[in-house]
């Protein structure tokens, strides 16, 4: 497959920042967060205006998201694969509209509807992301990257069926983090993958 290395270069790049500055800024939101339980709070209440996480989680997903958008354009100047550009778009999308929407925000009886539908975007195309990588990566890595994103989207499947039941044992928190950490762990992976990508894929 010809590609333009160049390009394919920038969306790495972009990628591979954007999903490492929010690691290490969700530990930081986590760690300011009184008393944050991995199993028992859900990611996004390290969002939440009046917490001290609020600001740096909510500017750290605001620049993941916008630059998965920038990568998604660099994908598509690279490979020319449009489907595959429209799904890492809207994977970086959701997570953009997340951190303008913070879950305290936008309640239609108690719902923060604005918040729910942009994670849900978020979470579906951040897997989809992952396993549709396939057609464009070599092996071993699509297989890494097919594995990280069936095992998101079976736990976002899984998720609403089994928070009424100890989430597997991994809380509510923890079961989220099963549908946000492959994809993240991809991006960051993906990111690198195409930075030292070569001329030519076989």
């Amino acid at each position: 497959m010809l590609f333009n290395t160049s390009n394919a270069k920038t969306a790495g790049a972009l990628l591979f920042a954007g999903g490492t500055q929010f690691v290490v800024s969700m530990i930081i939101a986590e760690a300011v967060y009184p008393n944050y339980s991995v199993s028992a709070n859900f990611i996004s209440d390290l969002g939440v205006w009046g917490k001290m996480s609020a600001p740096v989680f909510n500017t750290s997903i605001v620049i993941s998201g916008l630059l998965t958008l920038g990568a998604a354009f660099f994908i598509q100047k690279a490979f020319r694969k449009r489907g595959f550009s429209a799904i890492v778009a809207l994977s970086g999308a959701g997570p953009l509209v997340v951190g303008f929407f913070p879950e305290n925000t936008v309640l239609v009886n108690g719902i923060p509807v604005i918040h729910s539908l942009a994670a849900l975007i978020a979470f579906i195309f951040g897997g989809l992301a992952a396993i549709t990588s396939y057609c464009l990566t070599i092996s071993p890595f699509k297989y890494f990257s097919a594995a990280l994103g069936a095992i998101s989207i079976i736990a976002l499947v899984l998720f609403p069926g089994t928070i009424n039941y100890g989430s597997l044992g991994l809380g509510a928190g923890g079961m989220e983090r099963m549908i946000v950490y492959p994809t993240l762990l991809w991006v960051i992976c993906f990111g690198g993958y195409l930075m030292a990508i070569s001329e030519h894929i076989r």
